[in-house]
């Protein structure tokens, strides 16, 4: 019991790739859904569907890096930052939402469900993780 005890991650190490293993189930899923969209509804929902995924999955990232950016800013220097890069960059990513609803709508309007179907792709990655550590933490006693 104790060497199965010692092989076991630390927590700390396993909780800390989270985002590595939600950026990477983002990839899985999105592929995967993307698939059963074009044989379950057609090539426009699977296109529709890729889209949203895409902009989720690039908005996931520019709000990552955000995050990080602002808290390496914050504990190097100690103060306060200007949120004015952090609106322009909130704002940035609504906008390329917009661009990507209205070509998909412009294109084809039966694609904008699966657009929209898209953008929810970081909760059911997420969604995943949770499981994932459930799983770990019942299983491993993490």
């Amino acid at each position: 019991m104790d060497a199965l005890m010692e092989s076991a991650p630390k927590p700390e190490v396993f909780y800390a790739g989270a985002l590595g293993r939600i950026r990477w189930m983002m990839l899985s899923v999105g592929l995967a859904l993307t698939v059963t969209a074009w044989l379950v509804f057609g090539w426009r929902a699977a296109l529709g569907f890729l889209c949203g995924c895409a902009v989720s999955y690039v908005n996931f990232q520019w709000l990552k890096r955000a995050v990080t950016a602002m808290a390496d800013k914050i504990v190097a220097s100690g103060t306060r930052q200007s949120s004015k890069g952090v609106v322009v960059r909130f704002l940035l990513r609504y906008v390329l939402l917009a661009i990507a609803a209205y070509a998909i709508l412009t294109v084809s309007p039966a694609s904008l469900h699966g657009l929209l179907a898209g953008l929810f792709l970081p909760v059911a990655a997420i969604a995943c993780e949770a499981a994932y550590e459930l799983y770990v933490a019942l299983a491993r006693g993490i």
